[in-house]
Order: structure tokens, then sequence, then C-alpha cells
């Protein structure tokens, strides 16, 4: 039973109250105390605060039913307000099930826009709207901004509409209308922004339209100036309840103030350790002054952890306890001690990669432990999207099948399929669907009707779209703008082209004779290696420049994706052989069933919970984010810490933690120092596991040739503080040096070991049969896996497989 007298709670309460309050409460069996009490405290602001793990959403949707089935409120009563849609179906769907009967009374149950809409509904005209207003999206606000920006006479390239979406949006998630934007951001933009910022508002009403930031502004305005709507809705919801409080931004939370300040019972849930959305607007202080804010609230400590081992929540505890910005709890669990956090440091990041596809594979097939272990269960969390090139790249390789969720996979995001079409192109001008993809990305000036002249030309001559567009250039068939920018491209094309081939040399050749005289024409070597062949295109192109301008939030990331990509081509000998290892890969990973591991940023995983997880890439500068920092000092590494905290406890049975000495960073190879992070990990609850061949001179064995240093260089790796924590850690007394390897090639020319019909076998795919060879490319058809293109080095002849 719980330790609070009912019939105390009930004192005073009507007849009909006492016998709702009489009737049965399954939904409170199985709750612990500290659950129990957040369900049961209903007068007054209470703050439910949930560690990770810990049952924040049973206890919130029980505290829902308990309201109702007590009869403290009606259905229309009580407000709940999520972040998502599938929070808002979850909790629907446990309330229904816990009262057994359907929630669909539950009006007000739903995500902050969700409400707000149906609000501004109701008084659009209290801010100049009608009740029938359109919501517009990302690209109709782009579209308006365009036309303000060219209207008012500015400079769309200092002032593009993505900025400046980005810093209205800013201001609206601040509750910040454009007659109340402070000095200091109004200077820092030269004063543009207030105006656009204005104009763009009153074009919105003009049109009856609002942005989803106008609906929640909207709304805080109504409220603060209509006290008699205010008073309406402060009356009618006698209850409310926010999930994941700690996420709220200044308009969410002067919102929810607003409302609560009627009846003021307000129960907010959430964890301080993990507010993790700063960039997004989210303010941790909001849930930090919760007490101050709300006079008299009451707060529990939910603590007992059911997700996670000892040993990984001490962990996580000794990481965020460096944090001074939180309120302080001690998660704890009774489940089996479990295995302690693993920590390992590797030689690179392709290093790291290899040696985690080894451990999942061990795992998948029980080979490490006594239980095999599923793909489904096991997840690899990143700090930044582009980490993923390298695990994705692994994975293919060896055939290991794989999920990327909160975005696509790295091969097919938007930037870098822009950037292999630009690659495709200068290999192939054949190639018209790369360069329909790259004729007008970055903007040109080439719209519909310009790519469909070009096209038309082009079949009209026989001939590419490269030439098409050549000859309708040379033909005055473009005008303006487009034509400018289109020379400039085919020019491009040409030059580049020629820095692959190599230059043009004239050899006197004997054997021909004729009137044109014994000439033949040879390419030497090209004067540029092709990775920096590849940033030369796209920089040239314009395509780089596009995103550095570019000042969305995404923007960054598509930025550092772009890097990884050419950094990629590094394990390669030319461009042909990358754009070939990329086209095979791909065309063997299908989507379909069965096990898959997950890769996701850490982001992406809040909420989420794996028996096992990886977490690559704990170095300074990339995990905590040297940007955070600079941008937000002490406050950018807190909220990074909690980043780190929130992918410990995202695992329940088994936590790895790696770092590299390398990484390949802005297009060269630097030292990387271990993460800050990792010595605030308490050493008793830390395995320092040994790298492979740390004692048998393999260290490092397939690294490729670009990773190789001046010993002086090595020599500050293996010297670094970081690094002789790792080896203190470890046991061990010295590292050897890196051995060198071949680097990883295509050659399509080559000729194949094996013959049509061979048997061979493959480590994922096991034994085949080859049907067709093109030089290294080999199509095989396995016994089980069926029909796949694999490269030759990675198949062995089934006899030797065998012995």
């Amino acid at each position: 039973m719980s330790e609070f007298d009912e019939n105390a709670a009930f004192e005073g309460a009507s007849l009909s109250a006492r016998a709702m309050a009489a009737r049965p409460q399954p939904y409170l069996e199985g709750l612990n105390p500290a659950q129990r009490e957040a369900v049961e405290t209903m007068d007054g602001p209470v703050l439910m605060l949930a560690g990770a793990g810990t049952g924040k959403t049973r206890a919130l949707t029980a505290r829902i039913v308990h309201l109702l089935n007590t009869g403290r409120a009606r259905p229309n009563e009580v407000l709940a307000v999520t972040f998502t849609n599938k929070a808002a179906r979850e909790m629907k769907n446990r309330v229904g099930a816990m009262l057994g009967q359907s929630a669909d009374g539950m009006r007000w149950l739903g995500t902050f826009h969700a409400i707000c809409v149906k609000l501004l509904r109701r008084h659009a005209e209290l801010v100049g709207l009608k009740s029938n207003f359109t919501i517009l999206d990302t690209d109709d606000q782009l579209r308006l901004l365009k036309q303000l920006v060219a209207a008012e006479g500015i400079d769309d390239k200092r002032w593009p509409a993505r900025m400046l979406s980005g810093i209205i949006d800013d201001w609206k998630n601040r509750a910040l209308t454009p007659d109340k934007i402070p000095a200091a951001d109004a200077g820092a933009y030269n004063h543009l922004g207030p105006q656009i910022y204005a104009a763009y508002q009153k074009r919105l009403v003009e049109l009856n339209c609002c942005d989803f930031g106008d609906l929640l502004l909207h709304m805080v305005t109504i409220f603060q100036t209509h006290e008699d709507v205010l008073a309406q809705y402060q009356r009618w919801f006698k209850y409310i309840l926010v999930d994941e409080y700690q996420d709220t931004n200044v308009a969410q939370y002067l919102w929810l103030r607003l409302l609560a300040a009627g009846h003021k019972n307000i129960c907010c849930v959430g964890d301080d350790d993990q507010s993790i959305y700063g960039w997004r607007g989210a303010e941790v202080g909001n849930i930090l002054r919760f007490e101050k804010d709300f006079p008299g609230s009451h707060v529990v400590r939910l603590e007992q952890n059911y997700r996670s081992t000892p040993h990984i929540l001490a962990a996580a505890a000794g990481v965020i306890s460096a944090n001074e910005g939180r309120l302080g709890k001690t998660l704890w669990t009774q489940a089996e001690e479990g295995e302690k956090l693993r920590l390992i440091g590797h030689w690179d990041g392709e290093e790291e990669a290899r040696w985690i596809g080894d451990e999942i594979e061990a795992m998948q097939r029980g080979t490490r432990g006594n239980a095999r272990v599923s793909l489904d269960h096991m997840a690899i969390l990143v700090r930044a999207s582009h980490q993923m090139r390298a695990f994705e790249d692994r994975f293919l390789t060896i055939g290991l099948p794989y999920r990327v969720i909160g975005g696509p996979r790295f091969y097919e995001r938007l930037e870098i399929r822009d950037s292999m079409a630009y690659f495709r192109v200068v290999t192939s001008p054949d190639d018209d669907l790369a360069f329909e993809r790259i004729v007008n990305t970055p903007k040109r000036g080439l719209g519909d009707v310009a790519q469909r002249k070009i096209r038309a030309t082009a079949q009209e001559h026989g001939t590419n779209m490269v030439e098409g567009a050549r000859i309708l250039l040379a033909h005055d068939g473009i005008g303006g703008k487009g034509a400018a920018q289109l020379r400039l491209l085919i020019e491009g094309i040409d030059r580049w082209s020629g820095m692959l081939r190599g230059p043009r040399i004239e050899v006197n050749d004997d054997s021909v004779v004729d009137t044109g005289g014994p000439i033949r024409i040879e390419y030497g070597p090209p004067e540029v290696s092709h990775v920096e062949l590849a940033e030369m295109i796209l920089d040239e192109s314009g395509y780089t420049g596009h995103w550095q301008n570019d000042k969305t939030p995404e923007a960054p990331g598509r930025l550092e994706n772009v890097k990884e990509l050419v950094k990629a081509l590094e394990q390669f000998e030319n461009l042909q052989g990358f754009l070939e290892h990329v086209s095979l890969i791909m065309d063997n990973e299908k989507d379909g069933e069965g096990e898959k591991v997950s890769i996701m940023t850490l982001h992406a995983a809040k909420g989420l919970e794996f028996p096992a997880v990886f977490l690559p890439g704990w170095e300074d500068g990339l995990f905590p984010s040297q940007r955070s920092m600079d941008e937000s000092g002490l406050k950018g590494l807190e909220e990074e810490r909690r980043l780190a905290y929130v992918g410990i406890t995202r695992a329940e049975e088994l936590c790895t933690i790696s770092f590299a000495a390398n990484r390949f960073v802005f297009g060269q190879w630097q030292n990387a120092m271990p993460s800050r992070f990792i010595d605030e990990l308490p050493e008793a609850h830390v395995d320092v596991l040994t790298p492979p061949g740390l004692y048998g001179g393999g260290f490092g064995a397939a690294m490729p040739k670009s990773t190789l240093h001046d010993q002086a260089a090595e020599a500050n790796v293996y010297n670094s503080p970081g690094w002789r924590r790792l080896q203190a850690r470890a046991g061990t007394r010295g590292v050897s040096q890196p051995s060198e390897a071949k680097n990883m090639t295509i050659d399509m020319t080559a000729t194949s070991s094996f013959s049509m019909g061979e048997r061979v076998f493959h480590q994922k795919f096991g034994y085949g049969a080859i049907i067709g060879i093109e030089g290294e490319k080999l199509e095989v058809a396995f016994e089980k896996a069926g029909d796949k293109k694999v490269v030759a080095r990675f198949l062995t002849a089934a006899d030797d497989a065998a012995s």
C-alpha cells in the first residue's frame, strides 16, 4: 500500500468523489513507492524527476487514469502534452488499456502544436486570421521569404532565405514578436532581421497563413493580451500534464505557465540530465527552475532503473556528476551486476569500424559469451552523422545487415548523391542522369525549360547532355544568367576531365605514316591526385560553398558528410574505382526482413534502448563537439555531457566506448585526444580492453598508406596523456608501430584468378558458383544468399575454405 492516507487525501470531498475513489485501482499495482507517490500526489504543482529507464511513461499514464478513475477530472478537463505524435498515440493507447475503454474522450491529449491548432482555430480573429487559416510548410516559407527579400532589395547571397527562416524560427521559439526583438539580436543582423520578420508576419496575415512557430506564438500572444480567453481555459483545464519537460523552449514554457496559473495542478515529467536539444531552442533552465516558478511544488524522484545493469548506471552517474547545472538524483537497480563498461582505443577510425564489426559478428554467432545476440538488439550510436560512413562501408563489405535510424544511409544522403553525381559526370560525360542532377545544383538559373532544351538538343544530335549543352550555348539557345553559369559548368567539366585523364601528349610514331604525320596521342599521369581533384570539383563547382553559406541547422552536418566522402577516396587508386565500389556495395544492399544492427546519432537514440550499445568516436573535438563548446561555452559542454549520459543509459547489458588515436579532419590526418568524458568514468566500473595486435606487432596492420605519419607525429600519439592513460589501465608497457598495408582498389582491367563456374566461399554469404566475371568484379550465385556481385579479394576457392 502507499504511504499516503487516501481518506485524508479526500477529506472534505463529496460523497460521489469518495465513491469514485473507492473503485478498484488495478493500474496502481506494480508501481514502486516513488511512482505511486507521483501518481497519487494530485494537488498542486508536481515535478516527476524521472531518470533514464525509471518507468516515467507508466507513471504518467497511471496518473491520468487515476485522475479520471477517482473523479478528480473529466476527460476533457485534462490537458496532456507531449512532443511527438508517436508519444501521444502511445499515451492514449495506454490510458485506454488501463481504463478498459476508449480514451477518445481525451480531446486535449496531443503535441504542443496539435493542441495549439485547435485553440487557434477558435480564436484566430484575435491575431488577424480567419479560422480556416493555412499552415505553411518549409518550402512555402522559403518561397515567401525569397519574395520579401527581393521586394526589399536585399542581397539574397548575404541574406539567404534559409538563414532568415532559421533566425525567425529561433525568435518564435523564444516567444519574441517583431516589436520585442532585443537590441543585441537586432544589431547582430544590421536591423534587417526584425525588418524582414515584421514584413513576413504581415504577409502571413494577408495570406491567412501561419507557420508552425506561429501556432504557439499566437496562442501566447492571445493569452497575454486577452485575459478573458486565458481565464476560460484556466477554468477548463483542471489538471495539466507535460511529458519531456526538459525539452521545452521559452514559448512552450510561457504557454504552460499561463494555463497553470488557474488551478495550479500541473505535473511535469522530465530529466534535466537528458536535456540535449539546446540547438533547437530547448531550455534546460525550465526544469531547473521548476520549484521557483511553481511555489509549493512537490518533487518526486524516480530513481529505480528497470533497464540497465549496476555497472552501466554507475558509469553514467560518474560522467553526469561533473555537470553543475542539475537537480541531482541517484539511479539504482535490482538487476544483476553484469559486465563492466568496456573501453578500447584504436589506431584510427577505420580500425575502430573493423573491430566493432568483428565484435558484432562474434556476438551474433554466439562466439563471444555463451548466448547468441540478435542484430536487432545491437546499436552503434555516433555523435555526428559523418561517422556512419566508416561503419556502413565496413558492414556492406562484410555483408552485415544494418539500418540507419533517423535518416538515410550515408551514400543515400542528398549531399552525397549530389557529390557523387559530379564525380560521375567527370569520369563519364555520357552519364545524363548525373548531369541532370548537377546542372542546377547549386542553383544556376537553369530551370525546367532550360533543361528540356538541353535534353532536346542532345537527342536531336544523338549525343549526351554535356555535348547538348555545348551545342546549345554555341547557338545562343540559352540566354541570361543561366547561359553564363552553364558555360562555367561545361568548362569546369572539361577541365576536371582533363585533369583526371592527365595532360595530352603527342608522341612520334614511326609505324603511322599518312599525310597527317606520324603522331600518336597519349595522356600523361594526372597532375593532381584523385582526392585533390575531388576537392577541386566540389569547390570550383560551388557545391561546397553552397553548404558553407547555408545557415540551416542541417548545413554543418551536410558539409561534414561531404568532407567524409572525400576522405573515403583515399582508400582507392582513382575516382573510377571508388564509384565502382559504391555502386557494387549498394547493389548488394537490399531492404528486407531479417535482423539488422542499428546505426544512429546519439540525439536520435533518445527514448530507445538496446541490450548492447557501441559508442565510438569519444575524442575531444568530436565528442564533446568543438563547435558546441565554441558556440555555447560551459553551457555547450554540459549539454554534450548530458548527451554522453544519454548514450550510456541506452545500454541494457553491454556498453562499449571506443576512441581513435588518429582522425581525418578537414582533409588531413590529426592526432586525436581521448574525450575528457572518458576520465570522468569511475574506474571501478570500467574494463580497459587491449586493441587487437597490441603485443604482436600487428597494431594498425590494416591501416591504409595515407594514415602513416612521420616518426615525430607517431611519437606524439604514443606519448599523449590520453594514450598513456589507456596503456596504464590496460597494464601494457608499449605499443608496436603500425605496419603498412595495401590500399583497397577495384581494378576493372585486372584479370580475375577465378574462372566461370568455379565454386567459391564468402565469409558472410557462404558457398556459391561464379556466373559472371568483369575484371575483379564477380557475380556469384550463392546457395543461400542468392546472386551477389562481389570483389574477387573477398572470395576464396571452395576447396581452400573447406581445408
